[in-house]
């Protein structure tokens, strides 16, 4: 039996779990998210808790209970608290502005780099380099973050780019100097 996948998911207040047939629907105060999860997975509901169980002991059902059973929990979680995910900009002249509801960076191009966020996404920028990405949705936000790195990512001689806060860059040397 998965470890993760037998947990119940303990439902907050003002939040409430529509289950009809594979479909989990989660409404809260941040919003509604709905998914279809696979087949061999089935998901009830008691008193307060959400429970994820296994129809069979196939292969397939068994690598799917842990992960219908997270994915779950993080609607649940989202719906009531949020997520979010940092990054920072580190490099002279780097800087990020909100225009409007897109960001707007500069980050060493001859152009600017503008994201337009996607349906349920907000950006909101401290102090010109640091850059906050939040929603409902973990996985939207977590693509969203990793395409906002992905305009520059960290570089390994002098760590200029766009970087998860908290995130360790390994440095390289450069060139040895002339003898």
């Amino acid at each position: 039996m998965s470890r993760i996948g037998k947990r119940p998911i303990p439902i907050p207040e003002k939040v409430t779990v529509e289950i009809s047939g594979q479909t989990v629907t989660v409404k809260g105060p941040k919003g509604e998210l709905s998914r279809t999860l696979p087949a061999g997975v089935s998901v009830g509901q008691d008193d307060s808790t959400v429970i994820v169980n296994r129809d069979d002991d196939s292969r397939w059902a068994r690598s799917r209970h842990g992960l219908c059973r997270t994915l779950v929990a993080n609607m649940v979680e989202g719906v009531s608290q949020g997520f979010q995910k940092r990054l920072e900009i580190k490099g002279v002249g780097y800087r990020a502005q909100i225009q409007g509801t897109t960001l707007n960076m500069s980050l060493g191009y001859s152009h600017p780099v503008i994201f337009d966020p996607p349906e349920g996404i907000q950006f909101a920028v401290e102090s010109n380099t640091k850059v906050i990405v939040t929603g409902i949705d973990k996985e939207i936000v977590g693509n969203v973050a990793a395409s906002i790195r992905a305009a520059r990512p960290p570089e390994p001689y002098k760590g200029k780019g766009v970087r998860y806060e908290g995130e360790q860059v390994r440095r390289k040397a450069g060139k040895a100097g002339k003898k």
